[in-house]
C-alpha cells in the first residue's frame, strides 16, 4: 500500500463553531457583542475626528491616543464582523488562508495595543518628570518613528506564527471551537507536533508583554517619586490625576489579556470551554469600548472639547445663528 502523505491532508477549509455548549444562546450573545463594536467604534471614531479638529488636542498625549484609537478599531474589526456572521447566520466556514489572515491582524493588532500603551506611559513619565523639555523631546518625528516601530514590531512578531501554522498539516477535524482564529486554537487542530507553535507563541507575548509591561513599570515609579517630591498635597494629586486614565487603560487591557494566555495553555482542564472563549473575546472587545469611555470621563481637555463641539453645533444650528 502506498504511504499517505499527511502533508498533503491539510484542510482547505475551517469550521468556526462559536461558543461552544452556548449554541442555541449565539442569538442573545450576539447582542452585547455588537453593542460593544458599535460602542468602540462610534467611540474610537469620534475621538480620532476630535483631535483632527480640535486645535488644543495636538499635542503628544493625544497623538499616541489616536494611535491607540486606531489600534482598537483594527482589532475589534478583525473580530467582530464574522462572529455576528456565526452567530445571526450560521455562517461558520472560513477558508484556510482567510483564518490565518485574521489570525495574523488580531494578535498583529493586540501587539500593537500593548507597544501603545507602553509609549502613553513613556509619555507620562517625559511629561511629568521633563516639564520643561515635553514639546521638544517629543516632537512629531520621534512620535511617528514610535508608532512605526510599535506597528513594524507587532508585525515581525506574529509572521512566524503565521508561517509555523500555515505549514502544518490538518487532517483531524476541522472543526474551532472558538468565534475568531485564534493561534492555539488552530495549532490544536494539527497532525502533527505543535510544540515549537506552542513555546514561540508563549515566549513572544511575554517578550512583548513583558517588555512593555517592565517599561510601564519603571516609568510609573519614575513618575510616583516625582509626585511625592512635590510641595502640596493638591499639587500631588493634579499632577498624578493626569494618568488615571491611563492606568485604567493598563488595568482593562492587560488583566483579561493575561489570564485568557495563560489558561489556554496551563489551565484549559480546570475552565469550562464556553468560559475561555467568552474570555477571550473580552479581552479584544473591552478594552476598545472603555478606552474611549475612560479618557472620555477622566481626561478634562477631551471633555472640553466635547462641550465646545456641541455648543458649537447647537449655535449653527438656531435660528438667530
Amino acid at each position: 500500500m502506498a504511504k499517505i502523505n499527511v502533508t498533503d491532508m491539510t484542510l482547505s477549509v475551517f469550521i468556526l463553531n462559536g461558543i461552544p455548549g452556548l449554541e442555541e444562546a449565539h442569538i442573545w450573545i450576539s447582542i452585547p457583542f455588537c453593542s460593544m463594536y458599535i460602542i468602540a467604534m462610534v467611540g474610537n471614531c469620534g475621538l480620532l475626528y476630535l483631535i483632527r479638529i480640535e486645535g488644543t488636542l495636538h499635542k503628544p498625549m493625544y497623538y499616541f491616543l489616536s494611535m491607540l484609537s486606531l489600534t482598537d478599531i483594527g482589532l475589534v474589526t478583525s473580530v467582530v464582523p464574522k462572529a455576528m456572521c456565526i452567530f445571526w447566520f450560521k455562517m461558520k466556514k472560513i477558508s484556510f488562508n482567510a483564518c490565518l489572515t485574521q489570525m495574523f491582524f488580531i494578535h498583529t493588532f493586540t501587539g500593537m495595543e500593548s507597544g501603545v500603551l507602553m509609549l502613553m506611559s513613556l509619555d507620562r513619565y517625559v511629561a511629568i518628570c521633563y516639564p520643561l523639555r515635553y514639546a521638544s523631546i517629543l516632537t512629531n518625528p520621534v512620535i511617528t518613528t514610535a508608532g512605526v516601530v510599535t506597528f513594524l514590531r507587532g508585525v515581525m512578531a506574529v509572521i512566524p506564527v503565521v508561517v509555523f501554522t500555515e505549514r502544518l498539516p490538518y487532517c483531524h477535524t476541522n472543526i474551532i471551537p472558538h468565534t475568531y482564529c485564534d493561534h492555539m486554537s488552530v495549532v490544536k487542530l494539527a497532525c502533527a507536533s505543535i510544540r515549537v507553535d506552542a513555546i514561540y507563541g508563549l515566549v513572544a507575548a511575554l517578550v512583548i508583554g513583558g517588555f512593555d509591561i517592565f517599561c510601564i513599570f519603571v516609568s510609573y515609579a519614575m513618575i510616583l517619586r516625582a509626585v511625592v517630591g512635590l510641595s502640596s498635597k493638591e499639587a500631588r494629586s493634579k499632577t498624578f490625576s493626569t494618568c488615571t486614565a491611563h492606568i485604567c487603560a493598563i488595568i482593562t487591557s492587560y488583566t483579561p489579556a493575561l489570564f485568557s494566555i495563560l489558561t489556554h495553555r496551563f489551565g484549559s482542564h480546570h475552565i469550562t470551554a464556553h468560559t475561555h472563549i467568552l474570555i477571550a473575546n473580552l479581552y479584544l472587545l473591552l478594552p476598545p469600548m472603555l478606552n474611549t469611555i475612560v479618557y472620555g470621563v477622566k481626561t478634562k481637555q477631551i471633555r472640553e472639547s466635547v462641550l465646545k463641539l456641541f455648543s458649537a453645533g447647537k449655535a449653527g444650528s438656531s435660528p438667530g445663528a
